[in-house]
């Protein structure tokens, strides 16, 4: 499991319109059989900052997820909206094991 967690700052302006991108791509996201969970979340003191915790089952498919038409519409739509560039952090997973993460993400398929 390859756990990815990429920092956004929105313009003010773009909040809405980045939030409802981010929607339609996560709701595709979880579709794809290499990711076991993609969340969405905005800060709540601050609504211009969002985090995307991505759940992949391999090294590889990030990589996979970067070749998908809806991750390639969100990140053509969305690179305008940036009040600076998005940076992401990469982690291990250590809990819960991988089917874990499959009861997790049962309801979201």
């Amino acid at each position: 499991m390859l756990i990815v967690h990429v920092h956004v700052h929105v313009k003010p302006e773009h909040v809405d319109a980045f939030r409802a991108a981010s929607l339609e791509n996560a709701r595709h996201s979880v579709q794809e059989p290499g990711v076991a969970r993609f969340d969405v979340i905005e800060q709540a003191d601050d609504p211009t900052r969002f985090l995307l915790v991505e759940v992949y089952r391999t090294a590889d498919d990030p990589a996979r997820h970067k070749e998908t038409a809806h991750y390639q519409k969100w990140r053509d739509s969305v690179a305008e909206m940036m009040a600076e560039p998005r940076s992401a952090v990469k982690y291990a997973n250590v809990f819960p094991d991988e089917s874990g993460w499959d009861m997790a993400t049962a309801s979201l398929r």
